[in-house]
């Protein structure tokens, strides 16, 4: 493909990945045995719901151990305050005795607070995933058991080429579609934008939010988004989408010189359909490569012998001509 300047619009067509409006694995904060699982894999939880309990046997006894002694220092305390004011005892032995019964008092609390976490509930409404643990197995603390996922809302994270910047607001509408349902689109709105420009690809990252009633869409699913930002892009030099390739953080193209491959870096900026927005690496008139890079023989110094593009006159893409 031979690469010439070409009108850019206002609209911005970029992609992006899916991810739950909130996710979180669930890990006990201490080692037990799992002595129970509250729910279904894959189901629906609610706030609050008990999702494993540990043996809490020990820690039961404990507890009991501790209101133990509380109700004895709680006694020893009354008489101590009963004979200090008859003169009978020292202040000395009185305050001791409500040390005894302070520290009592705490470790009631702290055994309370133990027992408490042999209980893991769901932190908030949405929905359970596999679990990775079976009744009876002993786990660690910190150890993943199951992740939950709250589903609807769904929000979707992309990038946005940095000359966009000042068109970009809060608000703003995004068609969203995904290969798993081909033709249907899902509408969204913008909710948050990075206050930082990455310094590699020259973009800032957005966020938006959709609605997701049905739980149709999932985390993790590449999305194709368009997102309008309104005025005119000028022109710019585009290069097809199969064009590019990325090693890393790298982006790059295979250009013709000399009718060898020639591997050449580029930056890109806005995504049109079919077509990538390339601000730097390249100039108007270099013949990009835009089939067989994924070969194994493609490299540097490979000859290669230029072809018209199939239909390339009929389609007049909007940022290349056909050699």
């Amino acid at each position: 493909m031979l690469t010439g300047p070409r009108p850019l619009t206002g609209g911005v067509s970029t992609v992006g990945s899916l991810r739950a409006d909130e996710q979180v694995v669930v890990r006990p904060e201490v080692s037990g045995r799992i002595a129970r699982i509250h729910f279904t894999e894959g189901g629906t939880v609610r706030a609050g719901q008990p999702l494993f309990s540990l043996d809490a046997s020990l820690a039961r006894a404990a507890l009991n151990e501790a209101a133990a002694n509380l109700e004895n220092s709680r006694r020893a305390a009354a008489r101590a305050g009963q004979l200090v004011g008859e003169r009978l005892i020292a202040r000395a032995d009185y305050d001791r005795a409500r040390a005894a019964l302070g520290v009592d008092q705490a470790r009631v609390a702290s055994a309370r607070a133990a027992l408490s976490k042999m209980t893991l509930t769901a932190p908030f409404s949405g929905q359970v995933g596999l679990r990775e643990v079976s009744v009876g197995e002993v786990v660690n603390a910190g150890q993943a058991l199951v992740t939950l996922v709250r589903l609807d809302p769904i929000e979707v994270d992309f990038s946005v080429p940095e000359t966009q910047l000042s068109k970009l607001q809060r608000g703003q509408r995004i068609r969203v579609e995904v290969d798993a349902y081909p033709g249907d689109a899902f509408g969204g709105e913008v909710v948050a934008i990075d206050p930082v420009v990455d310094p590699n690809s020259r973009s800032t990252k957005l966020r938006a939010r959709i609605a997701n009633p049905d739980g149709r869409l999932r985390p993790g699913q590449f999305a194709r988004l368009q997102l309008e930002v309104g005025g005119s892009g000028g022109e710019a030099l585009l290069v097809p989408e199969q064009a590019l390739m990325q090693d890393g953080q790298t982006r790059f193209v295979y250009t013709v010189v000399d009718g060898k491959a020639r591997r050449t870096e580029v930056q890109t900026g806005t995504r049109t359909p079919g077509f990538v927005q390339v601000t730097s690496g390249l100039k108007a008139g270099d013949v990009v490569i835009t089939a067989g890079q994924a070969k194994p023989m493609m490299r540097d110094g490979v000859p290669v012998v230029s072809v018209p593009a199939q239909g390339a006159q009929a389609a007049k893409p909007p940022a290349s001509a056909a050699k």
